[in-house]
């Protein structure tokens, strides 16, 4: 039997019938292999829940952390809960699929490539990723809608019971620092994140303001500072391995099916976290 690997994928958007049959025909390699799901699953609790149900019953761990979309509250939804409400609600969901969340005691990866820790982390955005030449929120927001480029996250993922997602957001960094402070310091980590930790996987961007929508500042060290030798993200739909202080990011996103058409290759390709690969 083939060693223990672990695997990542993210952005599954299942409300496309093609991708709900991707993860329909998604099995592991191996039975022992773990599997990372960074986020955007879906837009529903309920289909959330079947698309981490079903990666559930083929790896031995699945490990979540949530992607924007699971936090919307949409038509389909219209009196679903939202903000924090929402978030413990996909907790609940998963831990009733034994499937593993930011709230979650961190797993200890011990297959080849380890010991690491493996920490889900959930951060949201703070719009400090701002446009070149604006220097405040309201400037990044004013240039953003000026071009038209607006995540839709402003209209559907509500902060409740914050005032605001920044404030979310710098409640989610105090709380997961605090907790990566606490991992064993002579082990390294596997941070898993919907959102890159450093602002430069958004160079690559076609518009360059939606980056107000991919991050805050203030995890740009986190990767240094908590010890990471894999940093695992989606969102932004462009899957490529680069590299930052010597640390390997991967951005494992499926995307949407005009955008996974256009590449090579077969979609919703696993993208191996560990053991490293060669070369």
């Amino acid at each position: 039997m083939a060693a223990p690997t672990l695997w990542a994928i993210s952005d599954l958007h299942i409300s496309y019938q093609e991708n709900r049959q991707l993860v329909a025909d998604l099995a592991a390699p191996s039975p022992d292999d773990w599997l990372i799901v960074a986020g955007d699953v879906a837009e529903t609790i309920v289909a959330t829940g079947w698309a981490l149900g079903t990666l559930r019953q083929r790896f031995a761990q699945v490990i979540w952390s949530p992607g924007n979309h699971e936090l919307w509250t949409t038509a389909r939804e219209p009196s679903g809960p939202r903000g924090v409400e929402r978030y413990h609600r996909l907790v609940e969901l998963c831990r009733a699929l034994d499937v593993r969340t930011p709230e979650d005691p961190y797993l200890h990866w011990t297959g080849a490539g380890g010991p690491a820790v493996v920490a889900p982390l959930f951060t949201l955005y703070d719009y400090s990723f701002l446009p070149a030449g604006t220097s405040t929120k309201e400037q990044g927001l004013a240039y953003a809608y000026g071009t038209g480029i607006v995540c839709t996250d402003e209209s559907m993922l509500h902060p409740d019971p914050f005032p605001s997602r920044e404030q979310w957001c710098w409640q989610r960094l105090d709380y997961t620092a605090q907790r990566l402070s606490e991992v064993e310091p002579h082990l390294p980590t596997v941070l898993v994140n919907h959102y890159p930790l450093v602002r430069d996987p958004m160079n690559v961007l076609r518009y360059p303001e939606f980056a107000m929508w991919c991050g805050t500042e203030r995890t740009a060290d986190w990767h240094v500072r908590f010890r990471a030798s894999v940093m695992v993200y989606g969102h932004l739909h462009i899957p490529r391995t680069t590299w930052y202080d010597g640390v390997r990011f991967e951005e494992v996103s499926v995307g949407y099916p005009r955008e996974w058409r256009a590449r090579p290759g077969p979609p919703a390709q696993l993208r191996r976290i560990l053991p490293h690969p060669v070369g």
